[in-house]
C-alpha cells in the first residue's frame, strides 16, 4: 500500500505538468506532444497482458521492481533530453513500467490479503487516491524551482521504491510462496488460451467497461464543462474537481465499503455503484444553461455533485470487481487475468472517449450539452444492468478454486 502510494505521488507529480514542458520550455508542436503522450499511454494500456503473464510466470516481485526501476529511467530522461526520439522512448518506457508492476501490485495485494480482499482493496484505493491527491501539489511546489527538479525527484522516489521492495518484499505468487510460475506446466499461449476460455472473465470485464469510461470523465468530460461555465478560469475548477475527487475516495472509501458489504450482496453493491456513477451526471443535463451568476452557480452545483458522486460510487464498486476479477479467476493465473481487464478497460476508454468528444462537439454546436450528459448517465445505467444480468444467469459467483499443489 504504501508502495502505491508512493507510485501515485511521483506520477501525478510529473504527469500533470509534462504537456506544458513539452509545448512551452521545449517548443515542440501540438502533433509531437499528442505523440509522447499517447505513446506513454499505448504502452501500457496495450502491454498489461504482457505484465501480467510475466508476473503470473516469475513470480510478483520482479515485475513490480522492473516497472519500478523502468519508471525511474523514463521519469529521469524527460526532464533530462530535448529530442523527440529520447522522449518517446522515455515515454515508452514509463507507459511500461505500469503495465509491468500493476498486474502484479493487484495480483500479490489478493494473494496476501485471502479472504479479506475486498477490506485490503478497498484500503489500497485510498493509499492510491491519496497519491493522486497530494502528487499535484508536490509537483506544483517544486515546479517553482524547474521542472528538471520534479522529474529527478520522482526518478528518485521510483529509485528508492527499487531499492525497498528489493530488501522488503518476499517473493509470492498466487496459491504458494516461491518465485514458480503460477502457469501451471504450459507455455504463455497455453496461458492466454486459459484466460480467454474463461467465458463469465471476460463477460464481466466488457460489462465493466461503462465505469472506466465514466471515471475518465474527470479528466474529459467534466473539465471541457468547467470550462464552458468559466472560460479561462475553468482550470480553477478542474483543479477543485480532482481535489474533490480524491478526498471523497480518502475520506469515504472505507465506510462506503463497509456500510455496501453489511447491506448488499457483492453483485447487489456493484450494480448500485454503477447506478450512482450514472446518475451523477443527471444533475448536469438538468443545470439550466447561461451565463447570468445564478446560473453559473447551480452549473458549478452541478459539477460538484457529479463529481461527488461519481467518487462515491467508484469507491463502492472498485475493491469489489477488483475481487471478482480474483473470484472468476478461480485463483489461477490471477495477473494475467488482472492484465487483460485492464487491457480490456484501457480499449474501452479510448473508444469512449472518441465517442464523448464526438457527442460533445455535436451537442455543442446544437447548444443541447444535455445530450452528452445523458448518454453518460445511460452508459453507468446500461453497465449496471450487465452487471445484474450476469449476476442472475450465475455468471459472476465464484467458482470453487482450483486446487494447487503443495
Amino acid at each position: 500500500m504504501a508502495n502505491q502510494f508512493a507510485i501515485n505521488l511521483a506520477f501525478y507529480m510529473l504527469m500533470p505538468y509534462l504537456a506544458a514542458h513539452l509545448a512551452g520550455e521545449l517548443g515542440l508542436a501540438a502533433w509531437a506532444v499528442g505523440l509522447v503522450l499517447g505513446v506513454r499511454n499505448f504502452s501500457q494500456q496495450g502491454m498489461f497482458l504482457i505484465g501480467g503473464t510475466i508476473a503470473d510466470r516469475f513470480g510478483y516481485k520482479a515485475p513490480i521492481m522492473a516497472g519500478c526501476l523502468l519508471r525511474t529511467g523514463g521519469f529521469a530522461l524527460l526532464g533530462w533530453v530535448d529530442n523527440l526520439p529520447a522522449l518517446v522512448a522515455a515515454s515508452a518506457a514509463t507507459g511500461f513500467a505500469g503495465a509491468m508492476f500493476n498486474p502484479a501490485v493487484r495480483a500479490y495485494l489478493a494473494a496476501e490479503a485471502g479472504e479479506r480482499r475486498v477490506d485490503a482493496f478497498a484500503a489500497f484505493n485510498v493509499y492510491y487516491q491519496a497519491g493522486m491527491l497530494l502528487g499535484p501539489l508536490v509537483g506544483l511546489a517544486l515546479l517553482a524551482t524547474d521542472f528538471r527538479l520534479v522529474c529527478t525527484v520522482a526518478a528518485a522516489i521510483f529509485a528508492g521504491l527499487t531499492v525497498l521492495q528489493g530488501r522488503a518484499l518476499p517473493a509470492r505468487r498466487a496459491g504458494g510462496t516461491g518465485t514458480g510460475s503460477d502457469a501451471g506446466g504450459g507455455g504463455v499461449l497455453a496461458q492466454w488460451r486459459q484466460v480467454a476460455a474463461n467465458r463469465p472473465f471476460l463477460l464481466f470485464s466488457l460489462a465493466m467497461i461503462g465505469s472506466y469510461v465514466l471515471t475518465f470523465q474527470v479528466y474529459l468530460a467534466l473539465p471541457m464543462a468547467a470550462d464552458a461555465v468559466l472560460g479561462t478560469d475553468g482550470t480553477k475548477v478542474t483543479s477543485g474537481l480532482f481535489v474533490l475527487s480524491a478526498a471523497v475516495a480518502v475520506a469515504g472509501q472505507l465506510r462506503l465499503t463497509a456500510w455496501a458489504k453489511a447491506r448488499w450482496s457483492r453483485p447487489q453493491a456493484m450494480v448500485g455503484g454503477l447506478a450512482a456513477m450514472g446518475l451523477a451526471f443527471v444533475p448536469l443535463a438538468l443545470a439550466p444553461p447561461g451565463t447570468d451568476g445564478w446560473q453559473v452557480a447551480v452549473q458549478l452545483g452541478a459539477l460538484a455533485a457529479a463529481v461527488v458522486l461519481l467518487a462515491a460510487g467508484s469507491a463502492v464498486v472498485y475493491p469489489l470487481e477488483m475481487d471478482t476479477v480474483v473470484a472468476l479467476s478461480g485463483n489461477r493465473l490471477v495477473a494475467t487475468h488482472y492484465g487483460l481487464y485492464n487491457t480490456v478497460s484501457g480499449l474501452g476508454i479510448t473508444l469512449g472517449n472518441l465517442a464523448t468528444g464526438a457527442l460533445w462537439d455535436y451537442a455543442a454546436s446544437h447548444h443541447a450539452l444535455w445530450l452528452t450528459w445523458a448518454a453518460l448517465s445511460a452508459t453507468g445505467l446500461a453497465g449496471a444492468g450487465a452487471v445484474c444480468a450476469l449476476a442472475r444467469t450465475g455468471r459472476i459467483n465464484s467458482p470453487a478454486p482450483v486446487p494447487v499443489p503443495a
